[in-house]
């Protein structure tokens, strides 16, 4: 790889928005950066921001929104892109449940933070991640998985929830998850993580995600709530009942899109930025 602060035709793009490079580990997946283009091999490694899509692969937008952000926080922004369809054609949802026929999302994501952390010097050790609806989704229960690799995690309107409850199948809830993931889910490390869910005010769409039948529906899920707005409550009230405190952001005028949330997102993660030691 070119030097960070080679500015040549070559190196230009891998500085500020990048283009989208395969991951190493798994060239099905690939993943797209901010880096601020003053920040160099030499300088201290800068925290590192994921931003998870959803069922739309928004990832190159989401880099975008993220920029100035970068920018103004001293940070590099990482946006994975998990395909639709990676392993059976149309499919959409694998992703959200952490696991789909071998291929494992969360520790997918790992791999690709450790490359990025080799050849744009960011921190690995810990990074702070946010994910909107299918991202959402992903971002709760990659927390569950890998509590100690998370600075803060930032929960956006996830259609279907994972509740902390071992009397409940995975994915309605954590039974089995050890058995399932190799990992026992550590309560202690998840109340150490400075912990967000965000939604908007206006997202009460239902069709998407009351799909009886469909293939990411499981029957139980109706009693979590009908709209994103009431599931993550259910899901917050399901956090403090064990001690995990949520700052919980209902934004107004704001239905179920991601950059709508954007700016609450953003207030959370920089106040988390600017308390770093």
């Amino acid at each position: 790889m070119p030097p960070l602060r080679n500015l040549d035709a070559q190196g230009a793009h891998f500085a500020g928005k990048t283009p989208f490079f395969a991951s190493r580990h798994d060239q099905r997946l690939s993943y797209a950066l901010y880096v601020p283009k003053e920040h160099g091999a030499q300088a201290d490694p800068l925290p590192l921001v994921v931003i998870q899509h959803g069922t739309g692969r928004s990832a190159e937008l989401y880099r975008d929104r993220w920029a100035q952000f970068a920018i103004d926080n001293r940070c590099v922004i990482l946006t994975p892109l998990f395909p639709a369809g990676l392993v059976e054609p149309g499919e959409l949802h694998s992703f959200k449940f952490l696991e789909y026929k071998g291929t494992r999302f969360d520790e997918e994501l790992l791999h690709i933070v450790e490359e990025v952390g080799e050849r744009w010097n960011t921190e690995t050790e810990r990074f702070l991640l946010h994910g909107f609806s299918g991202g959402g989704q992903f971002a709760h229960r990659f927390a569950y998985a890998h509590p100690r690799r998370l600075a803060a995690v930032s929960i956006g309107a996830p259609g279907r929830i994972t509740q902390l409850d071992d009397s409940l199948p995975w994915w309605l809830g954590t039974g089995g998850f050890e058995e399932r993931f190799g990992v026992r889910i550590d309560k202690a490390a998840l109340r150490e993580i400075p912990m967000q869910m965000v939604v908007g005010a206006d997202d009460i769409e239902t069709w998407e995600i009351n799909n009886v039948g469909g293939p990411n529906w499981m029957d139980g899920v109706e009693k979590t709530g009908r709209t994103r707005i009431e599931r993550l409550n259910v899901l917050r009230e399901n956090f403090e009942a064990q001690g995990i405190n949520v700052r919980f952001d209902l934004v107004p005028g704001v239905g179920h899109k991601g950059t709508g949330v954007v700016p609450a997102v953003q207030a959370f993660m920089a106040d988390v930025l600017s308390r770093r030691p």
